[in-house]
């Protein structure tokens, strides 16, 4: 019986195989999310001034944007004014948007020398409101439109108030302890709402409570 004869190629095919079906080196193994939750109770050092785009503010800036005629100025309405500019929490009671929480934490985090990408990450505010205890009044500021024509805005301001942030983080980039200071830390500085003392204001501070 002849023998097979073994070419230069068979063993390289072989070889090759075996590589394929190795695991690739350097592959990195992704480790499973650990979440937990927190809630953090915050109670304002000074008071939260609300501005919510009102659907009037809405439609005449699609208006302008679309090129619809404009209609003549409508009187001013403080009341009503100052109505668009709070945002309702759903059930009932007024509410702060959660993105605004979360962008202060964030911020926050450059001073503990954690990269913001990171902080972005590692944690988010449940839900798209905050629910607001207190109650608001009406506020009337002098402001300049376009850095020339003045104007008198009526808004929403809460002299007292706290709320209740809840945080879903990753245990395995950011403990729990951290969460907390990373927000006491975005009630000093950047602070949320309008003139705030991200944008030079004392508005909008606020800490972690104790306990």
């Amino acid at each position: 019986m002849a023998k097979k004869k073994v070419t230069a190629t068979e063993p390289a095919v072989e070889k090759k195989s075996a590589a394929k079906a190795a695991p690739k080196a350097g592959m990195v193994k992704i480790p499973p999310l650990e979440l937990d939750r927190i809630d953090i109770e915050v109670v304002g050092d000074t008071s939260l001034i609300c501005h919510k785009w009102s659907e009037k503010a809405r439609k005449q800036m699609l208006g302008k944007q679309t090129g619809e005629a404009r209609q003549g100025k409508e009187r001013k309405n403080p009341e009503q004014d100052f109505k668009d500019s709070l945002y309702l929490y759903p059930g009932g009671g007024y509410g702060f948007p959660s993105v605004a929480f979360k962008a202060a934490a964030v911020r926050a985090a450059k001073s503990a020398d954690m990269a913001m990408t990171d902080a972005r990450a590692a944690f988010h505010v449940i839900g798209e409101m905050v629910k607001i205890n207190g109650e608001p009044e009406m506020r009337e500021d002098p402001v300049r439109l376009n850095g020339s024509t003045a104007d008198i805005r009526f808004r929403g301001e809460f002299k007292k108030w706290s709320a209740v942030i809840p945080v879903r983080f990753n245990s395995r980039i950011i403990s729990a302890s951290q969460v907390v200071n990373l927000f006491n830390t975005a009630g000093f500085a950047p602070g949320v709402g309008e003139w705030r003392p991200e944008k030079g204001g004392q508005h909008g501070m606020f800490h972690v409570r104790e306990g």
